[in-house]
């Protein structure tokens, strides 16, 4: 039996896993990833499989590898910069293949929205030789999620599930499967040297890998998944949610276009893309981030002799960078049908009502009222410039997570970004090297579990000079609040073993390790300064609640009889709590009587009305 829902990209792949029947579920959460794991957890005791955060992307698939081995069907689920940290295991495992079947869920970030990068996961597929299916809506993605466990376990190979944002949180009506519990089913682990991936297994699988790209290519061409429509002489081969906007675009002239939409982008269907090319006279190629589907397009004309002119990023018809949109795709075209004397396409009615210029008010990112984060950031700041009069730089090195928000203004304290856990790294690599300097790196709490504790065993083994700050606020807070082996709860939200952080960074060798409550600015002032002061490396867990989780009925208010207008709550603190009146400042709503406004006021103009949280 089938049902109609209504359901985001993320939901559906995770409804189709429970579907194809799932035993072992794992990942680290990352947008625009994050729904399909959520969607799982949600499930687990209902449909009887099992699931799990893991510390970092290397770690869940590595677990699933293990459930695989087994005979278990898994999938594992990540963003794009969490498949570069995932990497190593997945370059091993590509030629091992895998027993039960293993999909690997990669969600790209065009744009970006909430990324590092705009990197692209169907060159990964190419990179590794490992299967992708490129689904365009919340449809497609429930259909294709069931076609990827079939492929692997068919093939014993692991399949990438790649999505980008469009897909991962627009919502469809999609026809699912009813589901039923399923009583777990593992084969269990059989010993076999085909799982110990040696020199010479290597040098026998390889062939076997590559043989394996020709089968698949040839499947693809067949597959369904891959389609043409229309009979128009100018062909637009396209994937992904860039397939919707080039529809769209050409919905008032279709009869003049040709499309070829492509679900299975690696490896490529050659045969399926040779038929389209030989129906129509050029070739115009939409596709978000990398040039992939023209790259492997311009190769098969080039191999196969054929004389077409092809537009695309290269010859710089469409943007090579950011994420699409019909407006965007339809200049694209409009620039290939001048170049053809062709009529330029006028936008239909439906895009005129959506193009109309609304202006969108500006709101740059900013830590949230109250948050424990905005203490920590202002102590250290006050204390670089006590060092700055010695005539000492403080260097902060910070992270990915809403400690990156430490960059924004007023605050601007944060100096390098790199990746998860490189903040630690990157701070020993400039105390090593930049002289009269003091470097101080932020770390989160599950970010210090995903990739933090290397680098702090590397620190205190290099005799680096550095402080490590932990601001844990026991969660991932920019993904949704996940828990992580600091919150002492399972991805379930069951009770389990709380891995203090203090205890790791005394184990990793450190001898200064402090923890502070972030209530008291005093406090947090003067142990940074003593953090820093410390010849050597030095650790502070900075410990606080997530405003997000933990409210507060109180707030703060302003005296105005006291008030000077002064501006420094509102200048140096950035808290989008206080806004100004004129010249007094006002606190709003959304305080949460965190107590750092008033601290900081010189003149006592600020009443707190109590610190009160309530879970």
């Amino acid at each position: 039996m089938t049902s109609n829902k209504f359901l985001m990209g993320n939901e559906a792949i995770a409804l189709s896993a429970i579907a194809s029947g799932v035993q072992f579920a794992t990942g680290y959460p990352g947008t625009p990833s994050t729904e399909v794991m959520e969607t799982l957890i949600k499930n687990a005791k209902k449909y009887g499989y099992y699931v799990e955060w893991a510390t970092n992307e290397k770690v869940a698939l590595e677990t699933a590898i293990g459930a695989s081995f087994s005979g278990t069907d898994t999938i594992v689920t990540m963003k794009q910069v969490g498949l570069n940290v995932a990497s190593d295991p997945l370059m091993s495992l590509t030629y091992l293949g895998v027993k039960g079947a293993l999909v690997l869920l990669v969600t790209d970030d065009p744009g970006p929205h909430s990324s590092q990068t705009e990197q692209d996961t169907r060159s990964f597929g190419l990179f590794s030789n490992v299967p992708v299916i490129d689904p365009s809506d919340s449809k497609e993605a429930y259909k294709m999620t069931k076609y990827a466990f079939e492929l692997s376990k068919k093939y014993e190979t692991p399949v990438i599930l790649r999505t980008t944002t469009r897909v991962s949180h627009r919502c469809d009506d999609v026809l699912v499967d009813d589901l039923n519990k399923i009583p777990f089913k593992t084969s269990g682990f059989s010993k076999d040297s085909r799982w110990a991936i040696f020199p010479r297994l290597t040098a026998e699988r390889h062939p076997v890998l590559e043989a394996l790209q020709n089968t698949l290519s040839e499947e693809f061409s067949n597959s369904n998944f891959n389609f043409i429509q229309g009979t128009g002489k100018i062909g637009i081969i396209t994937s992904g949610a860039s397939y919707h906007y080039v529809v769209e675009s050409i919905s008032n002239n279709k009869h003049d276009f040709s499309i070829l939409k492509i679900g299975t982008p690696y490896p490529f269907p050659e045969k399926k893309v040779f038929e389209f090319i030989n129906s129509v006279d050029c070739i115009l190629i939409v596709e978000e981030l990398d040039p992939y589907l023209e790259d492997q397009t311009l190769k098969l004309i080039g191999k196969l002799g054929i004389n077409k002119p092809v537009y695309g990023k290269y010859n710089k018809y469409f943007p090579c960078c950011g994420e699409y949109n019909v407006k965007l795709v339809l200049d694209g075209i409009n620039k290939v049908l001048e170049s053809l004397n062709y009529e330029k396409i006028k936008f239909s009615n439906v895009i005129d009502t959506q193009n109309v210029n609304v202006p969108l008010p500006v709101r740059p990112p900013t830590l949230c009222a109250g948050c424990m984060h905005r203490t920590v950031f202002y102590g250290f700041k006050k204390v670089s410039k006590e060092f700055e009069k010695k005539g000492i730089q403080t260097i902060f090195s910070g992270d990915i997570g809403c400690y990156t928000l430490g960059n924004a203004p007023p605050i601007e304290l944060i100096d390098t970004c790199i990746c998860m856990g490189a903040g630690i790294s990157v701070a020993s690599g400039i105390s090593k090297t930049s002289k009269n300097s003091k470097n101080v790196a932020f770390i989160g709490d599950s970010t210090f579990f995903h990739s933090g504790i290397p680098a702090v065993i590397s620190a205190v083994y290099n005799k680096s000079d550095i402080t490590i700050a932990v601001l844990d606020n026991r969660t991932t807070a920019m993904t949704g609040h996940q828990p992580h082996p600091g919150t002492g709860k399972t991805a379930g939200f069951e009770d389990t073993k709380l891995i203090e952080i203090e205890g790791i960074l005394k184990s990793c060798g450190l001898d200064f390790v402090k923890s502070v409550s972030t209530e008291n600015l005093d406090e947090c002032i003067n142990v940074s300064r003593e953090s820093i002061e410390y010849n050597g490396p030095s650790a502070v867990v900075f410990r606080g609640n997530c405003v997000s989780l933990v409210k507060s009925k109180l707030k703060c208010r302003v005296d105005t009889e006291k008030c000077t207008g002064c501006k420094i709550c509102f200048e140096e603190l950035g808290c989008p709590a206080i806004v100004m009146d004129r010249d007094i400042p006002n606190i709003t709503s959304n305080c949460i009587a965190c107590g750092l406004c008033v601290a900081v006021c010189p003149f006592n103009a600020i009443i707190n009305e109590g610190n009160c949280y309530e879970l």
